[in-house]
């Protein structure tokens, strides 16, 4: 494992870790989008069925059950224990726009047509993807709360970080996965603007807002 693989993973659970607490702590789910939540669950679920057939290493195992496990706290808290909190008139980005299309995708562009493969190969393209309803619903409420920025922030790290993993790894090891690095380069430019607005506005301790 190299650094940029590491360092995009702690990334990654410290994304999830800030978005538990915030909901936790605040009692409420104000300003969070429970449809990328739960894309993101499903993301989680159909990448790791290999957890069923396959053993890599003590870390991967563990990272991919706290994945799995906290995808689906959050969507517990959201739909479930504060969703008398949950703002579900602002979260209403067509959800099923992102999941037909790829899964199409996904049973026509992949390594190997077989179930599992089909499975991780949509699962890599809707985390491309996964994020736009609560990028949606910022630009419906015209702003967001600093620390929902700081998890989206973090979240574009994890994935610009993994950019970085599979340069790495290309140079080092001969490794190329363009499904991998197609699907990381979009989701990258989604959160450009997100990276440039966080930077400019969130760090000098102004509240984000994105344009409708």
């Amino acid at each position: 494992m190299n650094i940029f693989r590491l360092t995009g993973d702690l990334s990654h659970l410290a994304a999830i870790i800030i978005l538990l607490l915030k909901i936790w702590k605040s009692r409420s789910c104000a300003g969070i989008s429970g449809k990328s939540q739960i894309l993101f669950a499903l993301v989680f679920t159909t990448r790791y069925l290999d957890l069923l057939t396959s053993f890599i290493s003590l870390y991967n195992t563990c990272m991919k059950i706290i994945y799995v496990g906290c995808a689906y706290a959050t969507v517990y808290l959201i739909y479930g224990k504060f969703r008398a909190t949950y703002d579900g008139n602002h979260d209403t980005f067509r959800v099923e726009f992102l999941v037909v299309p790829v899964g199409g995708l996904a049973f026509l562009v992949n390594h190997d047509f077989s179930p599992l493969e089909v499975l991780w190969t949509f699962s890599i393209y809707l985390e491309s993807v996964a994020i736009l309803p609560q990028l949606f619903m910022i630009s419906k409420t015209g702003e967001a709360e600093t620390i929902t920025t700081h998890y989206l922030f973090c979240l574009g790290v994890y994935r610009a970080l993994y950019l970085f993993n599979w340069i790495w790894r290309f140079y080092s090891e001969g490794f190329f996965d363009m499904i991998a690095i197609v699907a990381g380069v979009v989701q990258t430019i989604l959160y450009c603007d997100f990276f440039y607005l966080y930077i400019t506005k969130v760090l000098k301790g102004k509240k984000l807002s994105l344009p409708a």
